[in-house]
C-alpha cells in the first residue's frame, strides 16, 4: 500500500506532492486565522455602532465587509486548488498500489475477493485518504497557530472552574474534547464497528461473487444466493443496531459542545469583561482548538471505513506473499 513512496518513479509525485500540500493546507491556516482576527474587529465594530448611533460611517462599515470578501477569496481559492491536486495525487498513489497488484495478479487471482481488493479497495483507499488524511493535517495545523491565539485572548479572563488561571480555556477546551474522543473511541471498541464493518464486505462480497458467476452458470441455486443474501441481511442490520448505540453518544456529544465554550466564559460574560468582538475571537478561537481535538471523534465513521479498506488490503497481500512464497518452496 505504501510502495508509492519508495518507488523512485513516484519521487515526484509523493515527496514533492506531499509538500506542495502540506504548503497549501499552512496558507489556508494562515488564512483562517486572518479571518478569525477580523471577525474580533467587525463584532467590536458593530458594538459601537449599536451603543452610540453614526459613531461609525457607512464607507468603514462597507470596507469592513470586503475585507473579509477578500480574505473569503484568498481561502476559496486555495481550497479548490489544493483539493484539485489532492485529487490527482491520490489516484497517483492509487495507480502505484494497482500496478503492483497487476504485476502479480497471475498469484492475485487466486485469492478470494482479489477483483474487489485491486478495484473497489483500492479507490476507497484513496477516497478515503484524500478526506481523511488532509483535514488530519490541517487540524494539527490549525491547533499550532490557534492554540497560542486562544492563550492570548483568554489571559486575565475569569473562566468557569478555573477561575483566573492563565491555561484554564485550553485545559478546558483539552479536558472536553479529548475527554469526548476518548469516550467514543471506547465506545467504538466495545461496539466492534471495525469488526463488524469489515465482516460486512466479506458477506457483500461473497453474495456479489455468487450473482456473478449465476451470470454465467444457470446451475447456481436460487436457495444459495438467499443464504447468501440472508448472510448480507444479518450483518447490516446488526451494524444498524450497533451504529445506534454509537450515533446516541456521538451525536449527544456533539449537540452539548455548541455550549461548551459559552459555559467557560460564563463568569467573563457575566461581568462583561469582554466586548463582543473579543468574546466572538476567543468562540470561533476556541472552536477552532476544540475542533481539532476533536478530529477523531468527527472522522470516526470515515476512520472506521479506512481500517476496514486497510484491513483487507493487508490481508490481500499477505496472502500475495504467501502464494510467493508456496512457489519459492515448490
Amino acid at each position: 500500500m505504501f510502495r508509492f513512496f519508495t518507488q523512485k518513479s513516484w519521487f515526484l509525485w509523493s515527496w514533492i506532492g506531499s509538500a506542495i500540500i502540506l504548503s497549501s493546507l499552512w496558507i489556508q491556516v494562515k488564512i483562517d486565522v486572518k479571518i478569525n482576527e477580523w471577525f474580533g474587529e467587525f463584532y467590536d465594530m458593530i458594538q459601537k455602532a449599536l451603543g452610540a448611533p453614526n459613531s461609525i460611517t457607512i464607507e468603514e462599515y462597507w470596507a469592513s465587509l470586503l475585507s473579509f470578501i477578500t480574505l473569503a477569496a484568498m481561502y476559496v481559492g486555495v481550497a479548490v486548488i489544493v483539493s484539485f491536486f489532492t485529487s490527482h495525487y491520490l489516484f497517483r498513489w492509487r495507480t502505484a498500489m494497482v500496478e503492483w497488484y497487476h504485476s502479480v495478479y497471475d498469484k492475485a487471482r487466486k485469492i478470494e475477493g482479489a477483483a474487489q481488493r485491486v478495484q473497489e479497495d483500492t479507490i476507497k483507499f484513496s477516497r478515503i485518504m484524500e478526506s481523511l488524511g488532509t483535514s488530519l493535517i490541517e487540524a494539527l495545523m490549525i491547533l499550532v497557530e490557534f492554540m497560542p491565539i486562544l492563550f492570548g485572548l483568554s489571559l486575565g479572563i475569569p473562566i468557569f472552574f478555573f477561575g483566573d488561571w492563565d491555561y484554564g480555556l485550553i485545559v478546558g477546551a483539552l479536558i472536553w474534547s479529548v475527554g469526548g474522543t476518548i469516550f467514543l473511541i471506547l465506545l467504538g471498541i466495545i461496539l466492534r464497528l471495525v469488526g463488524v464493518e469489515y465482516d460486512l464486505q466479506k458477506k457483500e462480497a461473497a453474495y456479489r461473487k455468487i450473482l456473478v458467476i449465476a451470470e454465467d452458470d444457470g446451475t447456481i441455486r436460487p436457495k444459495t444466493i438467499d443464504e447468501l443474501f440472508d448472510d448480507v441481511r444479518s450483518i447490516h442490520f446488526l451494524s444498524y443496531i450497533r451504529y445506534l448505540y454509537f450515533n446516541v453518544g456521538r451525536i449527544a456529544y456533539l449537540q452539548a459542545n455548541v455550549l461548551s465554550a459559552y459555559v467557560f466564559l460564563a463568569p467573563a460574560i457575566v461581568a462583561g469583561v469582554v466586548t463582543l468582538g473579543v468574546m466572538q475571537q476567543i468562540i470561533r478561537a476556541f472552536g477552532r482548538v476544540e475542533g481539532s481535538m476533536q478530529y477523531i471523534l468527527k472522522a470516526w465513521p470515515t476512520i472506521i471505513e479506512l481500517a476496514s479498506v486497510y484491513k483487507r488490503l493487508r490481508e490481500f497481500e499477505s496472502k500475495i506473499n504467501q502464494e510467493d512464497l508456496i512457489d519459492e518452496k515448490a
